[in-house]
């Protein structure tokens, strides 16, 4: 094609659009996200492949749509950041990609490493690492070996993330009763750790104290990704009850927003349990990774 004959295409009004340098669209109106992330690839060059929120987008992990299009390029790539671009050159660039029809993005560990570094919210990176592993896109060894093979500038709160997530807490809000726990004064119940009548596995509730015979559980559809899910959790409930275990549901929402009634409630139920005998169940604690 010509010059002339593609700004023709390109002038006012025309049916052509410039998305990036060299990355033309083929029709007008506002260019969709997936339309914009393939300018992106197509202007970063061969090889490369959206990370960070942009690649977990397309895992379905929760998170929200980026402005910017984060796009991995190799370390001698030249290509400079342009409108919505942003280039990260590296010299580990990943062994697989992951693909959506033409769009290329890497896989979920990578990408969620490349999305919480530099993050100053250690909420956010917990939800971020969280979510991919509970929705199955990564597993808790992969992103603790991203972490180790990454840069370690800008991933002080990636490791505190996934310290909580191996020490026990499964999910952001699972963290922030644990939190909480510490900041009150309380004394400290085991995390996921498993109950046992005899061999007969009980329960594995959010929260336990032996001596005291309570459960914590963070009860919330948000953490459960299907209603049979859900419905397990309940059954869990009833299961420890049958067990004489005073079980203590709070929501995500309640230990965020009410966090004195929280503690409270936990007290309460401590203070109640003193000089009562304890319950004959066995505890494993929840291994560390």
């Amino acid at each position: 094609m010509t010059r002339h004959a593609l700004r023709h295409r390109l002038r006012d009004g025309g049916p052509w659009q410039a998305l990036l340098p060299a990355v033309y669209l083929t029709v007008t109106g506002t260019p969709s996200r997936a339309q914009v992330d393939m300018a992106a690839l197509l202007y970063a060059g061969p090889d490369s492949m959206l990370t960070g929120m942009s690649a977990l987008v397309y895992h379905r992990v929760r998170v929200e749509l980026p402005e910017m299009v984060q796009v991995l390029v190799p370390a001698a790539r030249q290509r400079r950041d342009v409108g919505p671009v942003r280039l990260l050159r590296t010299a580990r660039m990943p062994d697989s990609v992951a693909r959506l029809e033409y769009l290329r993005f890497a896989p979920a560990a990578r990408a969620v490493g490349d999305a919480v570094r530099g993050m100053s919210g250690l909420r956010g990176v917990r939800d971020i690492v969280a979510s991919a592993v509970q929705r199955g896109r990564c597993t808790l060894s992969e992103l603790i070996d991203e972490l180790n093979a990454g840069p370690r500038r800008e991933s002080a709160l990636f490791r505190v993330a996934l310290a909580e997530v191996v020490d026990g807490s499964r999910s952001v809000a699972e963290a922030e009763l644990r939190k909480l726990i510490e900041q009150s004064g309380l004394e400290m119940p085991l995390f996921n750790a498993a109950l046992y009548d005899g061999d007969t596995h009980i329960a594995t509730p959010d929260a336990w104290y032996p001596e005291y015979g309570i459960a914590i559980e963070v009860d919330s559809k948000e953490w459960h990704l299907t209603p049979e899910d859900h419905k397990r959790t309940l059954q869990r409930g009833n299961r420890m009850q049958t067990y004489l275990i005073n079980v203590l549901r709070f929501t995500p929402d309640e230990i965020r927003r009410v966090p004195g009634r929280v503690v409270s409630e936990i007290k309460t139920a401590i203070e109640r349990a003193k000089g009562r005998p304890p319950l004959s169940l066995r505890t494993i604690p929840a291994p560390r990774t």
